[in-house]
């Protein structure tokens, strides 16, 4: 489990292609009422408390419109800030400001948001030994950002995709036949070039996921007494991921069983945006 950093190149191409999206042949309103060579200056400011994340993208959202934007950062990605803090201060042209306003602040608000729920979650859990991780259920196309936000937040990255991890899930265990049939065939097929992680639902397969040798264990929608069970059955010999219904009133109670690892789709699938504003001064 490890923490994304920005890989720019994957952040340039969505930028591109989401500005093209936007703006088409040409944003209409904005070019009508400005000129090209109009000055102007803006502030990007905070309107609920929350922890902040996607500045970096956002400045090069406007710099990709007009390469003379200045962004002066009064917060850095990670900083809890409370509403009404100016986040940044913006100076150049009055069309880049105005026609990356939308993409600029969707990006912030929703990594913003991202952050500020992954932190409550890592906050919960603050003094137990284990981690918050996020899960594959990100926006298709924005997983870099997503993935991003949560390690700002304090979380940590679950595998970025398909390839780079395996992880045997239900649906992968009928296809095989089984838990053991499973992992026997990874085992031979990559050897140990990845870690073999196993989603169970029960006592009964967490017992055959540990006797066939899986790395990591995952304990799918389990109560926390099962979970507590299955943690004393593995007593170390594989590393323990809890899964499914998470939330922020159960997480501590989850953490408390002694697994590893706590994964939450919802960081991710369905937080609530951050409350940002754009506004020319």
């Amino acid at each position: 489990m490890k923490r994304v950093e920005l890989d720019f190149t994957r952040v340039d191409r969505l930028i591109d292609y989401s500005l093209r999206e936007d703006l088409g042949e040409g944003d209409i309103t904005t070019n009508a009422l400005t000129t090209e060579n109009e000055d102007g200056k803006a502030v990007i400011r905070a309107k609920a408390r929350g922890v902040i994340a996607g500045l970096p993208i956002a400045k090069r959202v406007f710099q990709k419109l007009d390469h003379t934007v200045v962004c002066v950062n009064n917060a850095n990605d990670g900083e809890e800030v409370k509403s009404g803090y100016v986040l940044c201060e913006l100076n150049g042209s009055k069309q880049a400001l105005l026609s990356g306003e939308r993409l600029a602040l969707n990006i912030v608000q929703r990594l913003s948001g991202i952050a500020t729920l992954t932190a409550k979650y890592v906050k919960a859990v603050e003094g137990l030994p284990v981690k918050i991780l996020d899960t594959r259920k990100t926006v298709p196309g924005m997983r870099v950002l997503d993935k991003y936000a949560v390690s700002v937040g304090g979380g940590f990255n679950h595998r970025f995709g398909l390839y780079d991890g395996i992880l045997i899930k239900d649906n992968h265990i009928k296809a095989a036949g089984g838990i053991s049939d499973a992992v026997h065939i990874m085992k031979k097929k990559y050897k140990n070039k990845f870690k073999i992680e196993v989603e169970t639902s029960n006592l009964e397969e967490v017992k055959e996921a540990l006797i066939s040798g899986a790395d990591i264990i995952m304990l799918d929608n389990m109560s926390t007494d099962e979970m507590s069970k299955a943690v004393r059955l593995i007593a170390g010999a594989a590393l323990i991921e809890a899964s499914g219904g998470i939330t922020l009133k159960n997480v501590r109670e989850i953490a408390e069983t002694g697994v590893n690892f706590i994964s939450v789709g919802a960081m991710t699938h369905s937080p609530p945006a951050l409350d940002i504003g754009l506004y020319l001064v």
